[in-house]
């Protein structure tokens, strides 16, 4: 098409949320229209995500990205100039073949992902489009229910409590707009409550409050329940609760257990199930991602046994928005649902084939932002585009965690009567049943 050939790739080293160096891509097509992409970082990745290349040595912690801006200068860039950049699949084949890894590991998936996405934001707006609009067409009509980080936890907080994250999700709105309005009524609530015990009003990496004085893993349930409550709502009817366990970070492989190292208890993997049931039974919980370790499958089809009817069981480190590993997750009886992050896989493409695949086998797509952010919003725009239904990008505090909600708001106000916002539905069509927990 005139005009979408790409003319210039231009790769620049730019910093995280964490002051970590990352990557960013402009790429600039023969009519001037200008495309750009940062890539986010994680903190707990998995063993299987693609290969995040970094420069090691004692500079910048370590974490430099100049191999990675160095492989777009002198190999990625010489093959994309020339092509179309309304040719999503036919530039990130081009790269996944240029890397010829299996993992992204020869260029690195910080550096195919920042051309990805610079591509793709360079056709949208060659077109005069919004994201959403270009990536999903006319199907791009539905809000994301926001699942919403209110106490830190895990490697987003030095460890100070085992759990990552504890979350809730608004049930019972029907727009994104008054469903995050009660979500930041429960941050207030929180806030004030942490004050009133004493706790340090710090955050951690996304945003949520930091766990200082906790006693227990549990505890953080029960204070996001009478924060629920505090706010003027009720717990499982109004919103619920969700939590990231991100259980590989404690598991030892092994011994098979799991420890809380913060609660010096070493479990095995049926105590720690049992522990997970037990909250579930007794704390309005309707989602739990991670509930075992990426090593773990008879952990994860245990879970599932038990659980799988009444809560969203979230795959992150065990399936990597990895096709194959969500494949032998669907043959396994391991989970029902897929956390989504571009930057796992390495391509916009490979990230809607794992949306995709999951759907089409009755797994709910969660998109997900990292903890290692930017000011970029491509998650939002890539959750509606998908129709994905869930977006999870932190907490209600940090800036490159607000550039997400307020995009879906001002996303929502675009779309009007044509825009739909599933609420708790996103659950209830799935056959999980959130309402009374």
């Amino acid at each position: 098409m005139d005009g979408y050939r790409i003319k210039t790739v231009t790769a620049r080293r730019i910093y995280d949320s964490r002051a970590n160096p990352a990557v960013e891509v402009d790429i600039r097509l023969e009519d001037g229209t200008l495309g750009r992409g940062m890539v986010p970082s994680g903190a707990s990745t998995g063993k299987y995500e693609a290969l995040e290349l970094r420069d090691g040595g004692g500079n910048l912690g370590g974490k430099g990205v100049d191999k990675a801006l160095r492989n777009i200068r002198e190999s990625l860039a010489p093959a994309l100039i020339g092509m179309d950049a309304g040719r999503q699949r036919e530039i990130d084949g081009k790269m996944i073949e240029l890397d010829g890894s299996a993992n992204k590991a020869n260029l690195g998936a910080n550096a195919i992902l920042g051309c990805s996405l610079a591509a793709c934001r360079a056709a949208a707006n060659h077109r005069r489009l919004p994201l959403y609009a270009y990536l999903g067409g006319a199907l791009a009509a539905t809000l994301p229910v926001p699942m919403v980080q209110i106490i830190g936890g895990g490697a987003h907080a030095a460890h100070a409590v085992d759990i990552q994250d504890y979350l809730v999700i608004p049930l019972g709105e029907k727009t994104f707009a008054a469903a995050y309005e009660k979500v930041v009524n429960v941050y207030i609530a929180a806030r004030r409550l942490f004050a009133e015990q004493g706790k340090p009003l710090s955050l951690a990496d996304e945003g949520g409050l930091w766990p200082t004085g906790f006693k227990s893993n549990e505890e953080g349930v029960a204070l996001l329940t009478e924060s629920i409550a505090r706010a003027g709502y009720r717990p499982g009817r109004d919103l619920a609760i969700a939590l990231d366990v991100a259980a590989s970070e404690f598991y030892d492989r092994e011994a098979g257990v799991y420890r809380l190292n913060m609660e010096n208890r070493e479990l095995s993997r049926e105590q720690f199930i049992g522990m997970l049931c037990d909250w579930v039974d007794r704390y309005p919980i309707v989602s739990i991602e991670d509930g075992a370790s990426e090593h773990d499958w008879e952990g994860a089809r245990m879970l599932t046994d038990r659980l799988g009817g009444r809560v969203q069981l979230i795959g992150d480190d065990l399936f990597a928005t990895n096709v194959e590993r969500i494949r032998r997750g669907v043959n396994e009886g391991c989970y029902n649902a897929v956390l989504v992050k571009m930057n796992q896989i390495g391509t916009i493409s490979e990230t809607f084939e794992a949306i995709n695949y999951a759907r089409g086998r009755g797994y709910l797509p969660v998109v997900s932002a990292r903890s290692g952010e930017t000011e970029d919003a491509t998650v939002v725009h890539l959750a509606v585009a998908a129709n994905a239904g869930q977006l999870k990008v932190g907490s209600a505090a940090r800036g490159e965690r607000t550039a997400k909600w307020n995009e879906a708001i001002r996303v929502e106000e675009e779309l009007g009567p044509s825009g739909r916002y599933p609420g708790a539905g996103v659950f209830l069509d799935a056959g999980i049943a959130v309402f009374g927990k």
